[in-house]
């Protein structure tokens, strides 16, 4: 017990009486960060768009609705994602009404429109983005009753 109470040694530093862990695997500063987690439904299906630089990114935005007084308020969080390859494509095949869950970097940009007007916006850039549920699409009536009535008509 002793060689491992000696091993915690040089980690621990006594003030006042009391020791405190001393934090040894960090050796950069703390950065401060906007981070933001949404969980809804695609309001529109995303759209690739090209900078005039000719980079290319996903852009999309996600509502959300929660309950209030007997009323269910909707907000949309515009985010916008730099996948490539196979993640690109996926992004893009998905279909609005697609339930997601997005964590992402959130910060405010300001700017002024075209009358001169600041304004300011929440712009959220996608870290990671999971599919919890796609919309309910069901079958077109015609081809679904012909398949049941076909098999029902074999026996």
């Amino acid at each position: 017990m002793s060689a491992f109470l000696s091993s915690l040694r040089p980690a621990m530093r006594a003030t006042s009486g009391v020791a405190q862990a001393v934090r040894p695997f960090s050796s950069s500063s703390m950065r401060s960060a906007a981070k933001m987690i949404i969980t809804g439904r695609l309001a529109s299906e995303p759209e690739l768009i090209a900078t005039a630089s000719g980079t290319e990114f996903i852009k999309y935005s996600i509502a959300t609705s929660y309950y209030s007084r007997g009323e269910k308020p909707t907000s949309y969080f515009k985010v916008s994602a730099f996948p490539e390859g196979q993640q690109k494509e996926f992004l893009l095949s998905l279909p609005k009404g697609t339930l997601l869950f997005v964590e992402g970097d959130a910060a405010m940009r300001s700017y002024e429109d075209a009358s001169g007007v600041k304004r300011s916006s929440l712009s959220i850039l996608q870290r990671t983005l999971e599919v919890l549920r796609r919309p309910y699409q069901p079958q077109e009536s015609g081809a679904g009753e012909q398949g049941e009535q076909g098999e029902q008509g074999t026996n």
